[in-house]
């Protein structure tokens, strides 16, 4: 439901207007180094403001609440909590009947009875990601020395982000994008066949992240349109060592030792500033929706980080299994 992972093992909690957000770490090692300031830098990244992003601005200062003592982790669970501070309910109160299209009102209306909180998404919203964000610092401390980066390949279509966004903007709309990442210094033997596979694993916390709605690994995609006399990765090495790395680091579900590399798709912002249609789901009508709030143009913009904390989170747990011969 809301926990991932078996040795390090992330309980995600809060809402998007609720009293905070945050992040329970259970499993993590004792005697990792932990400030405050260890957090600035991704979550500067994930932060918005920027153009093309929301401007909500939150503080987004950790509130370490257990597992951290002098600076070192204890070895118990490790809390880490977020105040919310900038929200504005009052923009979502008349979604309650006309469910926004592309976002979770609907269902979350379905499945949870109504009882859900719907402002800003809720438990559904991308505000929640930066508790992923919390954990994925951890995380990098335990994969050293593997390193794990991502970087905006395209956003609507075009890798001029500058042209995307203005023209996105110009027409009220929203754009996704592509986002490549890298993790380097892999060891061999991370991973297991078929249900734990790095694929599987690594897929599953991609999907995690509210709009992600795509992932290949390696060649991906485009190795349905290749032979297979192009797409073997030729072994150069005893190290696994391999001269192209289409299978993208990972063969039968388990490192090789070369790089892991794997693209996710994000889509298209849901709230847009245009008009749209929905039906309201008391009178059964359909009407016109103008949707309020701050949204995002462009939520690719801030995945990058996201998505290399969630990588790290996944390489932690298996690195841990590995070392514990599991």
């Amino acid at each position: 439901m809301n926990s991932f992972g078996t040795q390090f093992r992330v309980s995600i909690f809060g809402e998007s207007h609720g009293e905070c957000v945050g992040i329970t770490i259970d499993g993590c090692p004792a005697g990792i180094p932990v400030n405050p300031e260890d957090f600035t830098a991704d979550f500067n990244r994930r932060r918005s403001g920027g153009k093309g992003t929301t401007p909500r601005r939150e503080p987004d200062q950790p509130k370490i609440m257990t597992g951290v003592f002098n600076n070192f982790t204890t070895g118990a669970p490790l809390t880490i909590m977020f105040d919310n501070t900038d929200t504005r309910s009052r923009d979502y109160t008349k979604l309650r009947e006309t469910p926004r299209p592309g976002h979770a009102d609907f269902t979350a209306w379905k499945k949870f009875g109504g009882f859900e909180d719907y402002r800003g998404g809720g438990h559904f919203s991308g505000r929640l990601t930066l508790g992923l964000v919390a954990a994925g610092v951890i995380a990098r401390k335990i994969i050293a020395p593997m390193q794990v980066s991502s970087k905006i390949l395209e956003v609507g279509g075009k890798t001029s982000i500058d042209e995307a966004i203005d023209e996105a903007v110009g027409k009220r709309d929203s754009i996704g994008g592509i986002i490549g990442c890298t993790v380097t210094g892999v060891p061999v033997g991370l991973g297991e066949p078929f249900f734990n596979s790095v694929e599987s694993l690594l897929a599953h916390m991609m999907f995690a992240i509210p709009a992600i709605k795509g992932v290949e690994f390696g060649s991906g995609f485009a190795a349905a349109r290749m032979w297979g006399s192009e797409h073997n990765d030729m072994f150069i090495s005893t190290e696994g060592k391999t001269a192209t790395n289409h299978a993208g680091g990972i063969n039968g579900g388990i490192t090789n030792g070369n790089d892991i590399e794997f693209r996710v798709a994000v889509k298209p912002t849901s709230s847009i500033h245009g008009k749209q249609h929905t039906i309201n789901l008391v009178t059964g009508q359909m009407i016109d929706l103008e949707v309020e709030g701050r949204h995002d143009t462009c939520i690719a913009l801030r995945v990058p980080v996201i998505v290399e904390a969630a990588t790290a989170i996944v390489l932690a747990d298996l690195k841990m299994l590995l070392a514990k011969g599991a």
